[in-house]
């Protein structure tokens, strides 16, 4: 049973509530672990975008994150583009890669058209295929660490992609928040992990760089990964994990909790 074991998240406080509500209704102790940090590429991202859209003039948006939302978002509402910044993505047909992010968009009042069953870059692949999309084209506002399997994957579909990144990603800086993790890490008090992103998993890996025999300790703790991607980042760190069926937090809560059901 998960009930006493203290499961770590590898977000911030504010990021894990859902996590937070999911192990506290188990009587499992959730302790969020923020690994990384967006450093966002100042004012003009917004510029950047509306003038991707009107040169490019995509069919699609898709949006992979609700971060990638807010921070767009939050930048224009510091500036007159707001409003335009609405139209434009407004003018094009909307897919969220999952709930959070749908529930972002509509926050600013866009309009949802699609949001894939497997929340994931591969989900958001079906879907197009789905569509029978051929030759339109998809603009994806993301990150700069974003590898390139969907703009690669979308492009053998037979779309036209352009991405625009909006911010890049470090590891967290404020180590100190990590004080109790280290702590019970060292005692061998951490049941398991759930890492929520590949970028997640490099963050990691740098803030517990000084950690001797890591990899040992981790063998220790179960590990489940939030999907396929984070999953394989993990594997080049020699962690083999148990991967979501579902590719949510709740689906990762739900794989850690069978990982404990059959111990």
């Amino acid at each position: 049973m998960i009930r006493g074991k203290t499961i770590a998240i590898t977000r911030s406080m504010d990021d894990a509530q859902e996590f937070i509500e999911l192990a506290s209704k188990e009587n499992a102790i959730p302790l969020p672990i923020p690994t990384i940090e967006l450093m966002p590429k100042g004012d003009k991202i917004v510029d950047e975008f509306l003038n991707d859209v009107k040169e490019f003039q995509p069919d699609y948006s898709v949006f992979m994150s609700s971060k990638a939302v807010k921070l767009l978002f939050d930048v224009a509402k510091t500036s007159d583009k707001y409003q335009k910044l609405q139209i434009a993505i407004a003018n094009t047909i909307v897919m969220a890669v999952g709930p959070k992010t749908k529930q972002a968009l509509e926050d600013e009042g866009i309009k949802v058209s699609f949001v894939p069953t497997k929340f994931s870059s591969v989900g958001v692949g079906e879907q197009f295929t789905k569509l029978n999309a051929e030759g339109k084209k998809v603009i994806i506002p993301r990150s700069g660490a974003s590898t390139e399997f969907l703009a690669k994957l979308l492009e053998k579909i037979g779309l036209i992609v352009k991405e625009n990144y909006l911010y890049d990603v470090q590891a967290f800086s404020d180590t100190k928040q990590w004080d109790t993790f280290k702590e019970l890490f060292s005692q061998n008090k951490i049941d398991g992990i759930v890492f929520t992103s590949a970028s997640s998993v490099r963050g990691f890996f740098e803030i517990m760089s000084e950690q001797k025999d890591l990899v040992k300790k981790l063998d220790k703790t179960q590990i489940v990964a939030i999907g396929p991607f984070t999953g394989e980042e993990l594997k080049k760190f020699n962690i083999v994990p148990k991967i979501a069926d579902v590719h949510t937090v709740p689906g990762a809560f739900e794989a850690m909790k069978n990982i404990f059901s059959l111990a």
